[in-house]
């Protein structure tokens, strides 16, 4: 049984989880707001490695949201830059396969980012890349070829949209194991480690964290690998038989945001 009331930091999922597309769910204000009311802090935790976090900032602020700060998020670059410098990787030249915005977030972390396929590359890191083309995957097949190091910031299938799904990273990651034989190494969600830090960098224990999310896969079972307790909503990708589908079980089960909203009060 999940205790709502006694949840202190609220680890929030984005994507089908508080919007679609860029509709806010009915409650995602609401709750919010009851949140900092009772004392407690909201950190959104996306899988989401196309756009740096003023970008949320900005869409959030369009859809409502006017009272967020750049502290109230924690993405998987924020996580994979975390793991990078835990790792010994700041002298590695890095060929960072996404978007601009995830090139310039690992340069202005200290990194060193190929502009182009060289010779002396050691690491392939891989994000969802809303700028994909054929090249970058042409150059990630020669170096996984070659047998780089290959890191991915999230194991995600699909995105969802206001129109239905688009592929993530997990969906192109799939397409270089098919070609090139390799798998990554995943650091965002269902890996504990954005759970895990959330609580570290505000000070928050398990007993007081909870994860709210819409895929069980990586949301819901990030939770669970950071023995914290989770709520799983049915407004975004994920439906009741993912529970058996994939053998993780959230704590509770709720139809949105707003149900939830309700069992705080």
């Amino acid at each position: 049984m999940l205790d709502l009331k006694q949840k202190k930091l609220f680890l929030l999922d984005m994507d089908g989880t508080i919007y679609l597309g860029d509709q806010l769910f009915d409650g995602t204000l609401d709750f919010l707001r009851e949140v900092r009311s009772r004392g407690g802090r909201y950190l959104f935790v996306t899988n989401n490695s196309s756009r740096g976090v003023n970008a949320y900032v900005e869409r959030l602020l369009h859809m409502g949201i006017d009272f967020t700060t750049k502290e109230d998020f924690l993405t998987s670059v924020d996580a994979l830059i975390w793991y990078l410098h835990g790792h010994d990787y700041d002298n590695t030249l890095i060929y960072a396969f996404g978007t601009k915005t995830f090139r310039q977030q690992l340069v202005d972390a200290g990194f060193h980012i190929a502009d182009h396929l060289e010779d002396h590359i050691g690491l392939l890191v891989c994000g969802f890349d809303t700028e994909l083309t054929f090249q970058k995957l042409e150059d990630a097949c020669i170096l996984l070829g070659r047998g780089v190091e290959f890191i991915a910031t999230n194991p995600d299938w699909v995105c969802p949209t206001s129109y239905g799904s688009v592929p993530d990273c997990g969906s192109v990651c799939e397409m270089l194991f098919r070609a090139t034989g390799r798998r990554p190494h995943f650091i965002g969600k269902p890996e504990p480690d954005m759970a895990c830090l959330s609580m570290e960098k505000y000070g928050y224990s398990k007993e007081e964290t909870v994860l709210v999310g819409d895929r069980i896969y990586t949301d819901i079972a990030c939770g669970v690998h950071a023995g914290i307790d989770t709520a799983f909503v049915l407004s975004g990708e994920g439906v009741p038989e993912d529970i058996e589908k994939y053998h993780v079980s959230p704590t509770e089960t709720y139809r949105d945001i707003r149900e939830i909203l309700e069992k705080m009060r």
